[in-house]
This record gives structure tokens, C-alpha cells and sequence, in this order.
């Protein structure tokens, strides 16, 4: 087999040159450049191995990004898509591997099988440094890459309790701006869609039990944002749809609405786009106008928000900025340059025409769904 000194000694160069014309071109002339190239071309050399390289400098040149679902998601969701855009999108990032590394919520998992198993696919992931994305409080995952010791940048949850850096944004904020806009605009009977509040795949109505339990930090400061802005005496009935889609969230809106109107609320806070989408298709099925009979507001701002019918008031939040933030600081850290402890972006509010006043004589404050 051809290796790295065969190629020296035949172009009568160091080692270190033909290193560098793979690895630092710009320490070397175009032509020793191209003349050690040609070199290891005939001689059928393919370039220095990269697992003897990452031996010796104790890097292997990728990032894991540890997020909590299944693979599929990370292409399929437009949230997600728009963070992973922001990471590719990243100088510096084009020069090393993303792997991406699932640690998906399943009811099914139990400590020591399938919890298990993701935890050794962390404790196995050739990588640098770790992007952690939305997982929830304690997740077997999380403790296996602390284990590790790696570099690593939470982003969006958990809530920091150690010396990670973290990136995110103001969810309780951006969910308090939504719910006062519904709010000003004569609205006392809510109910909130949530994705998830922990990571056991419940669905349906969340009791105060439940909602003090949750594991999702996000879940939590958007549903803090919400009673922040909500009148003394409302209530808003929380229900878990068991996942982010809008098949999802029109099942949970369908079983919301289709009631008498005396006791059907008329907003809907979503805790995301997709959600929300999937409130106004469950509206549309039940023949009540959105915003005449119902108010929905969203979480994300996506692409689709705006072109929806009718277009979606949500609060945006950078997603593709945060991706881009999240990978520089992770890139950041490894190259052993200071980084911010907490980066939080804004979430504002989008004002669309799916919000509206209530119905006549069902906004009347002091009034609740039960």
C-alpha cells in the first residue's frame, strides 16, 4: 500500500509538504502543490488517512447534533430544518462532518433497553463537540455526553445547571406577547395546544399535576407566558397532543371544539405553527370561521405561517440565526476562544388575520372553559 513517505520520496519533498498539500494548501506554492498532487495521483495514493490524522491531533473533525426525535424529523420538520440550515450556513462548519445523533421520546423505552441504547450511541459517536437540542430534563442521553466530557452547547433545553453554554430564545416572552394579544382583543376563554410536556408520550388534557411535572423546559416557559398575560380568573386548558404535527394538533382541536358553544374556547395559544395549522384545519372541518368563531396564534413562524388560509398570527423566532449561533459557539469553544455563557434571541409577535375579536357576548371577562 502506497503511503505518505512513498509519495514524499518520489517528489522529492518532506512528509510534512505532502501533508500540507492535503490539509494547509496555503503554506505551499501553487506548483509544489500541484506537482505532489500529480505525484500521489500516479503512484494511486488517495490522501493521508483520517483516522491516523484525528490519532494525532486528537480530533476527528465532526460535531454531533443529540436532538429528541427520531431521525426522520430533523429532515422532515420545518423548525428543524430551518436550525439545521442555520448550522450548515455557519463559517467554519463547511469544514467538518455534522452527525446527527437521535434520541427520540418513546413510551416503550425502559432504563436500560432502549434508554440504554441511545445512551451508547453518545458514549459511541466519534466527535468533537456536542450541539444538544431540545431534549428533556434528565434524559439518559444527556448524562451518557456528560460522561464524555466533550465541548457542548445546549440548545433551546435543557435549562443550563452546569457550565455549558447555552442558546435559545425567549420563549416565556414571545408566548406572554401572544396570549395579551388575544387578550386586548376581548378574548376570556382559551385553550392551549402543547407538542409535549415530558417525554412519556401522554396525550391528552394536562391536569396541574401533570403541568408541574413537566420535562420540557421550553413547554414550561411558554406555558409560564401564557398565565403570565391571561386575566385573574381565566384558564386556559392545556392539552398534550403527543407530538409537533398538524395531524396532531387537529385531532386535539377537533376533540376542543367540537362541543356546545357555551363551553368551546375562543382562542387557541398553540405552542407551535404546525399546532396551530392544525387547530385551523379542525375549525374548517367543523364549519367555524377562523378568527369569526375562533382565534388561533402559533409558536416559530415558519415559511408556511404567512401563506396559510388565513394566514397565521404566530411568534417568530430566528430559527435559522440560532442554528448559525448554536454551531459558532460550539466551533468557538473548541478552537478554546471565550463564548457567552447564555445567548437568548427574541420571539415577537406576527400579527396575521387568523386572530380576531370573540364572538359576541362569549369574550366576557370572567368567563372559562371547563
Amino acid at each position: 500500500m502506497v503511503t505518505l513517505r512513498d509519495v514524499a520520496r518520489e517528489a522529492g519533498v518532506s512528509h510534512t509538504t505532502v501533508s500540507n498539500a492535503y490539509h494547509r494548501p496555503d503554506r505551499l506554492s501553487a506548483a509544489v502543490r500541484e506537482r505532489v498532487l500529480r505525484v500521489a495521483r500516479e503512484l494511486g495514493y488517495s490522501g493521508p488517512d483520517p483516522l491516523a490524522a484525528g490519532l494525532a491531533t486528537r480530533r476527528v473533525g465532526a460535531l454531533g447534533l443529540l436532538f429528541t426525535e427520531d431521525l426522520a424529523y430533523a429532515f422532515t420538520d420545518p423548525a428543524a430544518a430551518l436550525l439545521l440550515q442555520g448550522m450548515a450556513s455557519t463559517s467554519g462548519l463547511a469544514e467538518v462532518c455534522l452527525t446527527l445523533i437521535p434520541a427520540p421520546p418513546d413510551p416503550s423505552l425502559r432504563p436500560g433497553r432502549g434508554h440504554g441504547t441511545v445512551a451508547e450511541a453518545v458514549r459511541r459517536a466519534v466527535v468533537d463537540g456536542l450541539l444538544v437540542y431540545s431534549l428533556s430534563d434528565g434524559h439518559p442521553a444527556l448524562a451518557a455526553a456528560r460522561e464524555r466530557g466533550l465541548p457542548m452547547v445546549l440548545v433551546d433545553e435543557p435549562e443550563p445547571d452546569g457550565d455549558e453554554p447555552f442558546v435559545g430564545v425567549d420563549d416565556r416572552g414571545g408566548a406572554r406577547r401572544a396570549a395579551a394579544h388575544l387578550v386586548e382583543l376581548g378574548h376570556r376563554r382559551f385553550a392551549v395546544l402543547a407538542d409535549r410536556l415530558s417525554a412519556d408520550g401522554r396525550t391528552g388534557p394536562a391536569g396541574p399535576a401533570r403541568l408541574r411535572a413537566a420535562t420540557f423546559a421550553v413547554a414550561r416557559q411558554r406555558l409560564a407566558g401564557y398565565t403570565d398575560a391571561l386575566p385573574a380568573g381565566c384558564r386556559a386548558p392545556v392539552v398534550e397532543c403527543g407530538g409537533n404535527s398538524a395531524e396532531l394538533g387537529r385531532a386535539a382541536a377537533t376533540r376542543l371544539l367540537d362541543v356546545p358553544a357555551a363551553r368551546r374556547p375562543t382562542a387557541i395559544l398553540a405552542m407551535t405553527d404546525r399546532l396551530a395549522q392544525g387547530a385551523v384545519a379542525a375549525a374548517r372541518d367543523l364549519g367555524l370561521p377562523v378568527p369569526g368563531e375562533v382565534s388561533v396564534v402559533g409558536f416559530d413562524d415558519l415559511p408556511s405561517a404567512a401563506e396559510g388560509d388565513p394566514p397565521l398570527t404566530t411568534v417568530r423566532q430566528p430559527l435559522v440565526e440560532k442554528g448559525r449561533l448554536a454551531a459558532r459557539t460550539l466551533l468557538d469553544l473548541l478552537a478554546g476562544e471565550a463564548v457567552p455563557p447564555r445567548t437568548v434571541l427574541p420571539a415577537d409577535l406576527v400579527v396575521r388575520a387568523s386572530t380576531g375579536p370573540p364572538p359576541t357576548g362569549r369574550g366576557r371577562p370572567g368567563a372559562s372553559s371547563r
